[in-house]
């Protein structure tokens, strides 16, 4: 990791606000967590870059190359992330156009966005609760027999959205169009301030980064990790959470947004001013 990656960077001098005070680590893949960190500065808090998940290209790209030039086969394509999005409209681009019949599915609105700022009108995505479970909920969903689904997704990850299509009468087929590795980290840093009560608080979106942080920090870091409070970008988290010995109950956000995690940072910020004083 860079030095840039895992710095952390203050707030403008004689800047104010909620989070005044309180480093916040934020765990983002590098090319996403810029605009998280910068709505932690100007609420005036630090943004200590420590990147737990790194975006790689897939395993095999030329499964995915082969099911983009058959799309016209689909009726529904569904993008779970918005590195589902930007991986695979990079190759479908070098290859095709989009079938103009296909209509686009995303389980949030990040993903959402990330297609429409590539000129792509989303067709299904959830008003809130953004999970595989608020997308099933969506009203073209429910009637999907005899239908063709592909899922645009990282290697693993759920099954539900999957298999409760099938269960509806859709043909589902899963591509990878990226994987998730583990960053090659100096942790020296992020244990400096550990050990010196300089993160406060830890922002987290994925059981997987969650997990990779963990590993990432080495005993000595999982001793003060398991002390710090996490906010975390959804309920399945708190599973993981408490397998992994954490002393806090952490706190959830509404979804995980860049909005959605700041607000509940902010309001952990707070709960803990009112204890201090």
């Amino acid at each position: 990791m860079s030095s840039a990656e895992a710095r952390a960077t203050a707030p403008r001098e004689g800047a104010t606000g909620p989070l005044q005070g309180v480093t916040v680590m934020v765990t983002r893949p590098a090319h996403q967590a810029e605009r998280f960190c910068h709505l932690v500065e100007a609420a005036g808090g630090q943004a200590l870059r420590f990147p737990t998940l790194e975006i790689k290209e897939a395993h095999d790209t030329a499964a995915l190359d082969a099911l983009i030039d058959r799309l016209e086969d689909f009726h529904i394509a569904v993008f779970v992330s918005p590195n589902a999005v930007n991986r695979t409209l990079n190759r479908i681009h070098g290859r095709r156009q989009m079938p103009s019949g296909l209509k686009l599915a995303t389980v949030g609105r990040k993903s959402a966005q990330a297609l429409e700022r590539l000129g792509y009108q989303v067709d299904i995505c959830p008003p809130s609760r953004f999970d595989s479970e608020a997308l099933l909920e969506q009203p073209e969903l429910q009637d999907v027999q005899g239908r063709d689904v592909v899922i645009f997704r990282g290697d693993g990850g759920r099954e539900l959205l999957g298999a409760t299509l099938t269960a509806r009468g859709a043909r589902v087929t899963f591509v990878e169009s990226y994987r998730r590795g583990l960053p090659d980290a100096d942790t020296d840093r992020v244990l400096r301030q550990w050990s010196r009560g300089d993160i406060h608080v830890i922002a987290i979106t994925s059981s997987e980064g969650l997990r990779n942080l963990y590993e990432m920090v080495g005993k000595v870091g999982q001793f003060w990790l398991r002390g710090t409070p996490i906010v975390v970008g959804c309920e399945r988290m708190l599973d993981t959470a408490r397998e992994m010995g954490f002393k806090q109950t952490p706190v959830v956000a509404a979804d995980p947004s860049d909005e959605a995690m700041l607000e509940a940072v902010q309001k952990w910020a707070e709960k803990r001013k009112q204890t201090h004083e």
